[in-house]
């Protein structure tokens, strides 16, 4: 006689519901965001180990959706792991890696804004417009991340989706793994309210709008120069 499988008789373990499970995303987004605020306000210093078990009574929850949390930061290029002593926080960027970084963004960058004049759909056109209008609503950077971490999404959004618009998928992913914002934007934990960057933005913008390639790489090149100047100020500051 046959087995009888069961598999398709088998309960829900308990908190299975997409309601719970749906409960359980919310709790691990928030884990996540609240880490992350800790490590680029540098009350997690650069350097510094990560304890699971402390985060987790820190933050009034179980250690799961902290290591979860800090599987997101390694991606994000935060915190890194290492054998045997656990998670640590990623030193900041020295000046010869921060000039690297904007090495690699000045030659990706650019060409990218170039083919987004050339390349880019009506809606795509649209959406840029609408991530520059959006972040003239948020705080700059001049206090904590909680407050303005809108605006570096924000940021991150603009310039990943100014290189999906260059119809080249190779290098929008290259922009993307860069991670860039979040290493800027951690330095910057102080900014100043004068900032240029929406206006530089909105060079670039006007320049793809109008479909000129040469003018949109001007301006995206300009825009990076300048980031670099006022990240390299920053990073002097005691």
């Amino acid at each position: 006689m046959p087995q009888h499988d069961g598999s398709s008789a088998k309960v829900p373990e308990s908190g299975s519901s997409p309601s719970a499970r749906a409960g359980r995303q919310v709790l691990s987004d928030s884990v996540y965001e609240q880490i992350k605020a800790m490590v680029m306000d540098h009350e997690i210093a650069p350097g510094a180990r990560v304890g699971i078990e402390a985060l987790s009574r820190a933050l009034g929850v179980s250690p799961t959706p902290v290591r979860e949390a800090l599987a997101r930061l390694e991606s994000d290029g935060l915190v890194v792991k290492r054998s045997l002593s656990g998670y640590r926080a990623t030193e900041l960027l020295t000046r010869e890696g921060l000039e690297q970084l904007f090495e690699m963004r000045l030659l990706l960058e650019p060409r990218a804004a170039a083919l987004a004049a050339a390349n880019a759909t009506e809606e795509q056109l649209d959406a840029i417009e609408r991530l520059v209008e959006e972040m003239q609503t948020h705080p700059r950077p001049t206090g904590r991340y909680a407050d303005y971490r809108g605006f570096a999404a924000l940021d991150q959004r603009f310039h990943d989706t100014i290189a999906v618009a260059s119809q080249r998928p190779l290098l929008a992913d290259a922009v993307e793994r860069l991670h860039s914002h979040l290493h800027v934007f951690r330095i910057r934990s102080a900014g100043n309210a004068d900032d240029p960057t929406l206006a530089e933005h909105e060079r670039v913008v006007r320049a793809i709008l109008r479909r000129k390639p040469e003018r949109a790489a001007e301006a995206m090149a300009e825009h990076l120069t300048g980031s670099l100047q006022r990240q390299l100020g920053q990073a002097r500051k005691p």
